[in-house]
């Protein structure tokens, strides 16, 4: 059972690198999808107020703080309450978002693809990370939490706030023009099949 589901991981995670290396193969080659990326920074970036800028800012700047809170402090409420299946979870979320980091830096060093502020039409940016655009690892971490937490705890109250989160993150990428919606659309891909490859810590079939 054990060496079945190791070989099901091995397959879901290659699966994961081929979508985020077919994505830009596909969308980059085509002029008009790459426009269509263009043109919806530029339109965000011409309706930014210091109210907004500073709101999506904030939740870039503790995007990692989130996700790093919630499996600690699953275990630490874990580990005071004697709760094994709160320890558990902790350690699915956990390790969901280790993998997703991985297949995160992988997948950025195989594309390579620039930011949209180093694009051939230039973006006006907020401000100018480094690394490579291609997937967005601040909405693929997000959604790797936000999947991770809400098959652990099948709740509207936790769900509905999980991936509101998640999809808001998401946006402000977009709207602090530091990645392409196909990168965002990419992270949110990454991020959930992440935290469903690693199902079988809490025994999901």
């Amino acid at each position: 059972m054990i060496g079945r589901k190791s070989t099901f991981l091995k397959y879901i995670l290659i699966f994961q690198l081929a979508v985020g290396l077919a994505i830009p193969s596909q969308v980059f080659g085509q002029h008009q999808l790459q426009q269509l990326d263009d043109r919806i920074l530029i339109g965000l970036s011409e309706r930014r107020t210091p109210e907004r800028t500073g709101f999506f800012m904030f939740l870039s700047k503790y995007n990692d703080v989130v996700n790093v809170g919630v499996p600690v402090g699953l275990m630490a409420a874990g580990v005071i309450s004697n709760d094994k299946e709160m320890r558990q979870n902790a350690a699915y979320i956990a390790s969901s978002s280790a993998v997703n980091v991985l297949a995160t830096l992988l997948i950025k060093k195989l594309v390579k693809r620039p930011r949209p502020f180093n694009g051939l039409v230039k973006i006006n940016a907020v401000y100018q990370p480094s690394h490579y655009s291609f997937p967005s690892g601040h909405t693929s971490t997000a959604f790797t939490t936000a999947t991770a937490l809400s098959r652990s705890y099948q709740k509207w109250y936790v769900v509905g706030p999980a991936y509101l989160w998640a999809g808001s993150v998401g946006f402000s990428r977009l709207y602090l023009g530091v990645h392409y919606p196909t990168d965002v659309a990419a992270g949110a891909v990454l991020g959930t099949g992440s935290a469903l490859s690693m199902g079988f810590l809490r025994g999901d079939q």
